[in-house]
């Protein structure tokens, strides 16, 4: 077989796709992991998955799992060759926070994902197909590990009488307040799992939602499992030039730590940083907004100003930091507009957008526009997951 990651890719045919199960994420888990315990958990199904597709593939009958696993690993962003610690990568994305901890060292043992594009990058990046939904994946079938990480959506909370038990969970105590939230699959996992600690990110919003109830209980929960909890509301424009707030929540197991870890949030770093610096010399004149589209924008504006409030689009001041860049840049490109003197202004290219979330260069975008501007709307500022990741890995 192939002494290439990308070779054995070619010859068992991956396709990533609405179609894929997660035969190809056992195979591809596996052989990120075949020389370590945590093979066991991937490798029945990865052999199974082996065999079902030989005939179709015309392979050698004899062929093995041991036969696929690549020498070199020729894919963006390997696994490095020595790591510190293990994690999981939750509500994976295209891995940005993958990104921030394998920065530090680390190796992902696990990764989660349900949209179907994000995972095709993701495996072009790092060589490893995401699990799909998580609320369908038993705690059990997860490996140790020492830090979950995980951008999880925030859903509405219920309080009150959870009747329907989530088909993986147990209706008790604090997950009682979370069933039916994908909180509680991050909850479920801590409370079998017992990592040493954990990072997660959501939205600003998420502090405020509910009156403060939904973060309260998130807060809660945790604390119930035995965790000490430090939460803080972070700006990513000290690290791109994006103004971009998000909740960073961070924990480590008392039973462990005993509540003296003494971690602490990375001091932001004092540098203007301005969106001309990641800007490309040349962009394809599709980019330019339409004149239609324009002048709706422009209409649109006035309307909203006319009525005292600020909606509408945002003409970027190059040498300052943008406006927050959001999943729904796709639509028109308004919440981020590059002005291009006496044209209409522009929308950032895929490219730019992955920078603007510090994304290196070398980071492949092996989707559509629509789809890269999703992905990247939805990611993370890799540079700030980076500097707390690296906070929380020396508190290990």
């Amino acid at each position: 077989m192939g002494s290439k990651y990308s070779e054995i890719r070619e010859k068992l045919n991956f396709v990533i796709d609405r179609k894929t199960t997660d035969d190809l994420a056992h195979l591809t888990h596996y052989l990120q992991n075949s020389k370590n315990g945590i093979s066991k958990y991937y490798k029945p199904t990865a052999k199974a998955y082996l065999e079902s597709i030989k005939r179709d593939l015309e392979l050698d009958e004899k062929l093995n799992l041991r036969d696929l696993v690549p020498k070199e690993w020729d894919v963006p962003f390997p696994t490095p060759t020595r790591t510190k610690f293990k994690f999981i990568d939750l509500f994976a994305g295209i891995g940005g926070l993958r990104l921030a901890f394998q920065n530090n060292g680390g190796k992902s043992v696990f990764s989660s994902e349900w949209d179907p594009f994000a995972k095709k990058t993701y495996e072009t990046n790092f060589g490893e197909v995401p699990f799909g939904d998580i609320t369908q994946i038993s705690e059990s079938n997860i490996p140790d590990h020492d830090i979950l990480v995980g951008g999880f959506p925030c859903q509405p909370f219920s309080i009150a009488g959870v009747s329907k038990k989530n088909s993986l969970g147990r209706q008790h105590g604090f997950l009682d307040k979370t069933q039916g939230t994908l909180f509680f699959d991050i909850a479920r996992i801590i409370e079998r799992k017992r990592p040493k600690a954990f990072m997660l990110e959501n939205v600003k919003n998420l502090v405020s939602h509910d009156k403060g109830r939904t973060f309260k209980i998130i807060n809660e929960t945790l604390e119930s499992l035995e965790y000490s909890v430090h939460a803080k509301v972070m700006d990513a424009r000290n690290y791109v030039p994006q103004h971009r707030e998000r909740i960073i929540i961070v924990g480590y197991d008392k039973k462990i730590y005993g509540g003296k870890e003494g971690f602490k949030f990375p001091e932001p770093k004092q540098i203007e940083l301005s969106i001309g610096t990641i800007l490309e010399p040349k962009v394809l004149e599709k980019y330019t907004l339409s004149d239609k589209l324009w002048t709706y924008l422009q209409d649109y504006k006035k309307k909203h100003q006319a009525k005292g409030n600020g909606f509408g689009f945002g003409l970027t001041n190059l040498n300052g930091v943008s406006r927050t860049l959001s999943a729904r840049y796709y639509k028109d490109g308004a919440e981020i507009l590059i002005p291009q003197g006496t044209e209409n202004p522009r929308r950032l290219t895929p490219r730019e957008c992955a920078r603007l979330q510090g994304f290196p260069d070398n980071f492949q975008i092996p989707v559509s526009d629509n789809q890269g501007y999703k992905q990247f709307g939805n990611s993370v500022a890799v540079p700030l997951m980076q500097a707390i990741a690296k906070n929380v890995v020396k508190n290990l």
